[in-house]
């Protein structure tokens, strides 16, 4: 990845130098880092006194009585507490943002659903006008579910900051490059990569390369953890040690500034004069990450039948009933075909949980045509769905060589929670109307007679 100088007046943490300067690897680990020395307390969390005069604040990511093992939260040491980055707040509308409930009856959501890209607009858009939100799941005020997002950004956040109370935000880009200015530490992030940013971190986004676009997954349930490999054992699919948190940076600027809340589907502004970027050193397991999808190792058959879709699973967030997720987070990448006398795409099913797909670039074997990067589809709770009659008919009599699927890199959001249309989904134009008919050729093969067809 290029290398850019960092926003001005932010300061990073120089002891930190390899091939993965400025981040720190794990997943859920307990990191501790500091941009100036001697800023972090060490053996005690809240010492009469700070160095540098710092203010010390927990950030509390669970409830103070969640279990250890899932228990997060993180330590910072700011220049200012966060209470001093919220004045009076006032109301605003950001109306391509939407949050569950949200059932209009007018919106067919019942269906199969498949969109073409959409392009960026010309008018200037930020991370937080640019989201157009696709589907919701769920209730945002019980912290259920989830909504499915596209952002659409051409313009940096200038002096301008946001977070979320309502769920910590699972970013997937597709075109163009996006800077993460957070509260502890800077993510720079890229097509084939994902970051997560939890719920009330701070933060500016910045286009380093743009016009930027991607997809955004709104968790509004328990966070986002790895899935139980089960007898897979200890390795393989994702890894904890390729995720990266970041070095502590901070901002001491002094600036007209604003920073925009979301909390229940609702959006308010404060004004304060400086940049709420301000924490010189922090510890613990509460942090924004970022993954680079391309060291996903994927695990399949390696004999005969197509697996179900869930050994793809990168990140699950559990919903209180096991095995059934709030949100799944699936990953079809480049991989190796070989199973034997087996259809080898995904089969034709209906299914509890509810499906929104997105592409991040080349050809998905189900769908070899219609399904393009950038695109969404969307097969909600036991709608069915499969291949079309090309990808059918070229799978049914391909000769079963080992092959391997190069350029595909297709996602998942799947949530045990229908997904409604907003409608914006709906209405944009950017439906395909004749995506039901890519089943409409498929044929009757029955006969009667004993045998494979």
């Amino acid at each position: 990845m290029t290398s850019h100088s960092l926003p001005v007046g932010m300061i990073r943490a120089a002891s930190v130098a390899g091939p993965h300067e400025g981040y720190m690897p794990g997943f859920g680990n307990d990191f501790e880092t500091e941009a100036l020395p001697g800023a972090l307390p060490q053996g005690m969390n809240s010492p009469q006194k700070c160095n540098y005069g710092l203010y010390g604040e927990q950030l509390s990511g669970t409830a103070f009585t969640a279990p250890s093992h899932q228990n997060e939260r993180t330590w910072c040491y700011r220049i200012r507490p966060s209470v001093k980055h919220t004045h009076r707040f006032r109301r605003i509308e950001v109306p391509h943002w939407k949050s569950a409930p949200l059932i209009d009856p007018a919106i067919m959501s019942l269906g199969q659903y498949r969109w073409d890209p959409v392009a960026v607009p010309s008018e200037p858009l930020t991370w937080v006008t640019g989201m157009r939100t696709m589907t919701t799941a769920g209730d945002v005020n019980t912290q259920t579910g989830m909504a499915s997002h596209m952002y659409l950004v051409n313009q940096s956040m200038q002096d301008a900051y946001f977070y979320s109370a309502d769920g910590e935000l699972l970013v997937v880009p597709q075109e163009g490059r996006l800077r993460f200015c957070t509260e502890l530490g800077i993510i720079d992030l890229e097509p084939k990569e994902i970051a997560i940013l939890p719920r009330g971190l701070v933060y500016r986004v910045e286009v380093l390369e743009g016009p930027a676009r991607g997809f955004v997954c709104e968790n509004y349930g328990q966070k986002f953890t790895l899935p139980g490999r089960g007898p897979i054992g200890a390795n393989c699919m994702a890894n904890r040690r390729d995720f990266k948190t970041p070095v502590a940076a901070f901002e001491d600027r002094e600036v007209p500034s604003t920073v925009t809340v979301k909390w229940c589907g609702q959006f308010h502004v404060t004004e304060i004069d400086h940049s709420p970027l301000d924490v010189v050193a922090w510890h613990g397991n509460y942090a924004p990450v970022k993954y680079d999808l391309r060291t996903y190792c994927p695990v399949g058959a390696i004999l005969f039948d197509h697996p179900d879709p869930s050994i793809f699973t990168v990140l699950t967030a559990p919903s209180g009933i096991e095995g059934t997720a709030n949100i799944d987070f699936v990953l079809f990448r480049e991989r190796w075909m070989v199973a034997e006398n087996t259809f080898r795409p995904p089969w034709y099913h209906k299914n509890v949980m509810s499906e929104l797909m997105g592409n991040i670039y080349g050809v998905y074997d189900a769908k070899p045509k219609g399904f393009v990067p950038g695109g969404m589809s969307l097969h909600n709770c036991m709608i069915p769905h499969g291949p079309d009659r090309n990808a059918f008919e070229g799978a049914s009599n391909a000769a079963l060589k080992p092959e391997k699927l190069e350029d595909t890199m297709s996602f998942m959001f799947e949530t045990r929670f229908p997904q409604h249309l907003t409608p914006w989904a709906a209405t944009n134009g950017h439906a395909q109307e004749d995506y039901i008919d890519c089943w409409g050729s498929l044929e009757k093969k029955f006969d009667g007679t004993p045998g494979v067809k």
